[in-house]
């Protein structure tokens, strides 16, 4: 399906979640793997979270905007296998992305946040829910 309405399953799979395997790839392309807490900008459709620039994963996506996320459901059980794979670009975060970062996670108010926001460009969800290997595809029509 492509379009920029998004359908509704990703969102609320999205909202169940808060923690996001971010993949990036170094300057050698060699990749590497990150967890981070995240809030989503719906409105925006906008994944926040916060990675200090001394970071591995921070350094790369400076250099290297084009990042991919996962968010799973842990089970083992088939019949509710569920996962979000998405492509993006990452770019620092605004005071939007700010607000909606702490009010999904109100403690961090008070910590210095180093704020970034991934782009999605691509979203595809895996959901067992609606039939074995069932796949919902996005894909942004602003490339």
């Amino acid at each position: 399906m492509e379009s920029e309405v998004l359908d509704e399953r990703f969102a609320k799979f999205i909202a169940k979640h808060h923690v996001l395997t971010l993949a990036t790839v170094g300057r050698e392309g060699v990749p590497y793997v990150a967890n981070c807490f995240y809030a989503y900008d719906r409105k925006r459709n906008l994944f926040v979270f916060t990675s200090d620039m001394a970071t591995r994963h921070g350094q790369e996506m400076a250099a290297e905007p084009r990042v991919a996320l996962s968010i799973v459901l842990e089970t083992r059980i088939v019949g509710r296998v569920q996962g979000l794979q998405v492509q993006g670009v990452a770019e620092r975060g605004d005071e939007a992305a700010r607000s909606c970062y702490i009010r999904r996670f109100p403690y961090a108010a008070a910590a210095p946040l180093e704020l970034w926001m991934v782009r999605p460009t691509m979203f595809k969800l895996t959901d067992n829910t609606l039939g074995f290997g069932k796949k919902l595809i996005w894909q942004s029509t602003e490339l």
